[in-house]
């Protein structure tokens, strides 16, 4: 007689390829899918970000029944939910009789750690699988990193197109003559460009019922079900793939960092919260990506710096946080303390700029990687804002936040908080560089040609300030060798009035 297997496939794992499910006879195996509390409010997740895991989590359970699995699915309002995944293994192990447990690795540590404490607690055999939808291993990465001063993203991305073969010639050569086209992908869009929209998904009778559920569960969470618009299953997920490459990837590459007012979305893929969930496979993403630039359809800047984002930076932020360890998080190199205004919370704010990348943000549970560190990241780290807080929000308020992923990218790039160990600088920037890549600063209460005065923009007093006030930390960088001279350039007067500028408005953020 064959042994029963409970196999529990959690919500950032919807894919029919996850390595738990790999030859595995569907008669032999219970599927267990679980929707809990712990996981729904160990932060405050946006509403529309709980709609979208949960729908796609009960449309991926009908796929999986429909192709021969046995499924057992806990309802987030089962009278009898514990509200844990240990105590609903404990409940599954209970209606079923089960020889041993198969799971693929979880994504975050906290996770693991009740994995890792199954066996023990359950007396039942638990094997765990590696994620194959990574292309490092956590010891591929931990080799690379070996012996390293410096831990650079492009040296490690450099090594995935090698292992992978994306975007090299023939002699093995990138493609082009060059790892990367970063300089070439800066252009700031105009709003008379043809800008393509994605789809919005229509909700269907399913995630209707989810979406009813979340208002009446978590109605003090933040963020908007209005305009709900997130595709729910695999195919829904390709129909937005296809889309993004026909219409916008042959312009992503000269507008990914251009931000416009009232476009959200821009030449953006919108398919980040699929690949993080599953329904979408990352590598096979980057394949077609490759394909349609050798086929002639998509310029080279464009393909490589969409390549980049997934088998560079997001390969990279797995391999940093499963490193650093879970005290990665109390990381705060600058000292910084300062509590989260609470505008955050409601996008009412005179910074236009802040207004809508926040505005779209609780309505969208979406903002693309410009908005999240040149605009609400940059805000937070020059005005001195308590990192922990803001990866908190960060992972609350986007629903493609894992905190694997969402973590590093918040404490250590957007923050600086690990103290250069991803970023060789801090992301900081006056209200100069948003001018330069957006129509935000046309319509904003404060002028961004003013460091001083009563519409002074924040951003400029601000920038100065952060590096004045961190200087001992900062000084020895080698990237910020001009920005301190021209401030010890400055008539000390002006120094002057650009803190007590600085004081004045963090005084009055701490206010209200």
């Amino acid at each position: 007689m064959s042994e029963k297997i409970l196999i529990p496939i959690l919500g950032d794992q919807l894919s029919m390829d996850i390595s738990s499910l790999k030859g595995q006879n569907p008669e032999d195996c219970i599927l267990l899918m679980m929707e809990v509390e712990d996981e729904t409010t160990y932060v405050r997740h946006h509403k529309a970000k709980i709609a979208y895991i949960l729908s796609a989590m009960r449309h991926h359970a009908k796929a999986l029944a429909e192709r021969g699995w046995s499924v057992d699915y806990v309802n987030l309002t089962d009278p009898d939910n514990h509200g844990s995944f240990s105590g609903e293994i404990a409940r599954a192990l209970e209606r079923h009789r089960i020889d041993r447990i198969r799971i693929t690795e979880a994504g975050e540590w906290r996770v693991m750690a009740m994995i890792e404490n199954w066996e023990d607690q359950f007396a039942i055999p638990v094997s765990v699988c590696p994620d194959r939808r990574f292309i490092a291993t956590h010891q591929d990465f931990t080799n690379w990193a070996e012996g390293k001063k410096q831990l650079r993203m492009e040296y490690f991305y450099r090594e995935m197109r090698r292992k992978t073969g994306i975007l090299l010639d023939r002699n093995g050569k990138p493609e082009g003559g060059k790892w990367n086209y970063d300089s070439a992908n800066r252009k700031p869009a105009r709003g008379d460009l043809s800008i393509p929209q994605p789809i919005r998904f229509r909700p269907d009778d399913l995630t209707e019922q989810v979406l009813a559920m979340v208002a009446e569960e978590f109605p003090s969470h933040p963020g908007s079900l209005d305009q709900f618009h997130f595709a729910v299953t695999h195919e829904e997920a390709m129909r937005q793939k296809r889309k993004f490459l026909d219409e916008a990837l042959p312009k992503f590459g000269d507008y990914q960092d251009a931000l416009l007012s009232g476009e959200p979305f821009l030449w953006h893929s919108i398919l980040s919260p699929y690949i993080n969930a599953g329904l979408l496979d990352p590598l096979d993403l980057c394949h077609e990506v490759e394909q349609r630039y050798r086929n002639g359809d998509v310029p080279l800047n464009a393909a490589e710096g969409f390549i980049r984002q997934i088998i560079g930076w997001r390969e990279y932020m797995r391999g940093i946080y499963w490193r650093e360890g879970p005290e990665y998080v109390d990381r705060n190199f600058l000292e910084a303390k300062r509590p989260l205004p609470e505008f955050y919370y409601s996008g009412d704010t005179d910074m236009h700029c802040l207004s809508e990348a926040i505005g779209q943000t609780l309505d969208l549970a979406y903002a693309h990687h410009i908005q999240r560190l040149m605009i609400t990241g940059n805000f937070a780290l020059i005005a001195g804002l308590e990192p922990q807080a803001v990866h908190q929000w960060y992972l609350e308020v986007y629903a493609d936040a894992y905190e694997w992923v969402e973590l590093p990218n918040t404490l250590g790039m957007s923050q600086f908080a690990d103290g250069g160990i991803i970023a060789s600088k801090p992301y900081a920037s006056s209200g100069n560089y948003i001018n330069k890549m957006s129509d935000y600063c046309q319509s904003c209460h404060y002028d961004v040609k003013k460091r001083v005065g009563e519409r002074a923009c924040p951003f400029n007093a601000l920038y100065w300030d952060f590096l004045d006030r961190n200087q001992n930390r900062l000084a020895d960088n080698n990237r910020l060798v001009m920005p301190y001279r021209t401030w010890e350039k400055m008539e000390s007067e002006t120094r002057d009035d650009i803190r007590r500028q600085a004081k004045r408005f963090l005084d009055q953020l701490e206010e209200n």
